[in-house]
């Protein structure tokens, strides 16, 4: 944009609003209904803002080798700002973005410009819907962020959903998922027991406050066939400007006790946030 001057639209599935950062010459907060989606900063795409950001990233990060090219498969578009992060830390990674609300993705693409030469492909479709046209072992991570206002639809909370996903997947693959909560965690408790049902190795990162009981907030999940170097991961986390646990193995098996995995007919959206918990202004 040759002016950073705020962007307001209705879209598919509610108003978006582009907002330029004042303290970053070209960076951009996207609103949706007046709630922060996503950011980005087009000077930096390795800049990751919001916490839950920095840790889907941290994942991204240890999900292979350093910089080696993947195929990655992201369920919910926003401001494009993960499959912007992994165009330059893994270059040469194919990428498709999946969102129901095309307006908004072209909202994005107009007005937020991807990397020059990034194969990344721009689908308005239903993400379970696209998942299930998907070919079988054909992504090496797949991302889950979708939100329906400020909630996780039913739909991709089941069983049903984890088995698409990892017919996706490769077997050395990774899904990762931003999933919202707060005490006691019957949702997040019931998310870890659906992705057990196909997955052996589960992660849990969220900040301690939440974990505690303190505050509603988002948990990021991963799931996968093999185990994920916990230690990096660890480090990562620790290191960022608010800190995370990551929780695994054994006390992980702790929290999600007696939790069951979510059928079809009996799956619900992620629960309602208390007013104010992601607001702004």
């Amino acid at each position: 944009m040759n002016e950073a001057v705020p962007v307001t639209r209705v879209t598919d599935h509610g108003t978006a609003k582009l907002m330029p950062d004042v303290d970053r010459e070209r960076a951009w907060l996207l609103t949706v209904d007046g709630a922060p989606q996503s950011y980005v900063d087009l000077d930096d795409p390795a800049h990751l803002e919001f916490e839950y950001a920095r840790r889907l990233g941290h994942l991204l990060d240890v999900a292979d080798e350093p910089g080696r090219a993947l195929d990655v498969v992201h369920l919910g578009g926003g401001a494009l700002t993960l499959p912007r992060y992994v165009a330059v830390t893994r270059p040469g990674s194919r990428q498709d973005v999946v969102d129901a609300d095309g307006a908004l993705l072209r909202l994005v693409a107009e007005h937020l410009p991807l990397p020059e030469g990034a194969p990344i492909a721009l689908h308005a479709a239903d993400a379970r819907a696209w998942l299930q046209g998907a070919p079988d072992d054909s992504a090496d991570v797949v991302v889950g962020d979708v939100f329906g206002g400020s909630r996780v639809p039913a739909h991709l909370t089941s069983v049903g959903h984890v088995r698409e996903v990892a017919r996706v997947l490769r077997d050395d693959g990774v899904y990762l998922a931003n999933l919202p909560d707060a005490a006691p965690f019957g949702f997040l408790r019931s998310q870890l027991a659906t992705l057990a049902t196909r997955f052996g190795e589960l992660v849990l990162i969220a900040e301690p406050g939440m974990l505690r009981g303190r505050r509603f907030g988002n948990a990021v999940l991963a799931a996968s066939h093999r185990p994920l170097d916990i230690a990096a991961l660890s480090r990562l986390t620790a290191a960022d400007a608010f800190p995370a646990r990551v929780e695994h193995g054994a006390a992980l098996g702790a929290f999600m006790r007696g939790a069951r995995p979510v059928r079809d007919e009996d799956a619900v959206p992620s629960p309602e946030p208390p007013d104010g918990a992601f607001g702004i202004g």
